[in-house]
């Protein structure tokens, strides 16, 4: 089964048109994701206008000039929308308001829909179901009661999640025991969000692939990666993911089906679960560059930032072949330190992207290191080396 497809589909919503250098494109959203699709796009010879209400931002470091507004500020969307030629995001809190007036007065390609579907749990999970994947057993949580009843259909562990706003473990609580019910009825009793209760499903790895769609129809998927999760925050993505043919040709195709179905335009990050049996759950949607794709910098011929750009401005999407075992390894707050006192040392097959953040605080993504080697046993020993990261509860 081939990793990707070259057609052309008829979706009026798009206007295929290409958009070429030096046009400018609009990012909303100025953080690490940002900037490393800035880097790219100016490599290609477009210019780079940011909207973020942070100074100094990490993508106003390489963008051509930044309009400092809050996401839900329709005055600076307006602004933006003023100045470039297409418009993109690197992050999914964009309010409807905001996006259907970009959508009305200006190019954005990527649309909205499935930037709404994957801004809420239930409308995500409804939707992967509609194109034919499969999701972990869930149901809407709207009161005590409700979590009381799930727990008892689906049994302990559960996972209660907001349907909105988690990320990296945030906005999750994992319901062990009855103790953990408990606390799980006083988050939904308080009322400040929905909440949606998924069965625990017994994993036997966790992996991810990006996918990307042209507005031509022209689709192509990036080797699968296996990813490992420390605290709930991604610790490595390991690429090739160590699975069998079958079920990188199943996750694939799986990524490919979704993002014929949802009509894509950029780049889609798809988690998935890899149970035992060898069945694909998916777990999460991005419609962006993801932390998993990091790896595509140095492992592939054509990293997922330049695959995003290339895709939202229709140009041909770029080979997506891996030319090397890599293995990325993010940098957090509490590794900053020692990944600067060790940098004059590093193995040259060692690459440090760091995201120019003002301040380094715990468990706070300040970069990643890309470390390739003839396979990804190498890899792992040569960060395992470096006695930064705790490998002892990584390893598989």
């Amino acid at each position: 089964m081939t990793n990707q497809l070259n057609q052309t589909e008829a979706y009026s919503k798009i206007d295929i048109s290409t958009i070429l250098p030096p046009s400018t494109i609009g990012i909303l959203g100025g953080g690490q994701l940002g900037r490393m699709m800035a880097l790219k796009a100016r490599e290609l010879g477009y210019r780079i206008i940011t909207l973020d209400p942070t100074e100094d931002c990490p993508c106003s470091h390489v963008a051509d000039a930044q309009i400092l507004a809050e996401y839900n500020d329709l005055e600076g969307a307006k602004q933006l929308a003023q100045q470039v030629d297409v418009i993109t995001y690197e992050f999914e809190n964009i309010g409807a308001n905001i996006a259907a007036h970009l959508e009305a007065e200006s190019f954005l390609p990527q649309g909205y829909d499935l930037l709404y579907k994957t801004q809420n749990r239930l409308r995500e999970k409804r939707a992967i179901e509609e194109a034919g994947g499969k999701v972990a057993p869930y149901l809407p949580i709207l009161s005590p009661d409700d979590l009381v009843q799930g727990v008892k259909q689906f049994g302990y562990p559960a996972v209660l999640k907001t349907t909105e706003g988690g990320y990296d473990g945030k906005g999750q609580l994992v319901l062990r025991q009855e103790e953990d019910l408990k606390e799980g009825q006083a988050l939904v009793q308080s009322g400040n969000t929905e909440w949606i209760l998924e069965k625990w499903v017994p994993f036997a790895k966790e992996i991810s692939v990006i996918v990307a769609r042209n507005a031509g129809g022209e689709v192509k998927a990036f080797p699968v990666s296996e990813n490992i999760h420390q605290d709930n925050i991604l610790h490595l993505s390991i690429v090739p993911a160590r699975i069998d043919l079958d079920v990188e040709q199943k996750a694939n195709q799986l990524a490919i089906q979704l993002a014929q179905s949802f009509h894509l335009v950029g780049l889609l990050a798809i988690e998935m679960f890899l149970l035992e049996d060898g069945q694909i759950y998916v777990n999460e949607m991005a419609p962006r560059p993801h932390n998993s794709g990091h790896y595509t910098q140095q492992g592939c011929r054509t990293s997922q930032f330049e695959q995003h750009i290339r895709a939202v401005c229709n140009l041909p999407l770029g080979d997506v072949e891996l030319l090397q075992p890599t293995v990325m390894v993010n940098i957090l707050g509490q590794h900053l330190e020692p990944v600067l006192q060790q940098m004059s040392q590093l193995d040259p097959t060692c690459k440090v992207h760091l995201y120019g953040k003002k301040e380094a605080q715990k468990n706070r993504k300040m970069g990643h290191l890309n470390v390739m080697a003839e396979s990804v046993e190498e890899a792992l020993k040569k960060i395992d080396a470096l006695h930064i990261w705790n490998m002892e509860d990584t390893k598989s």
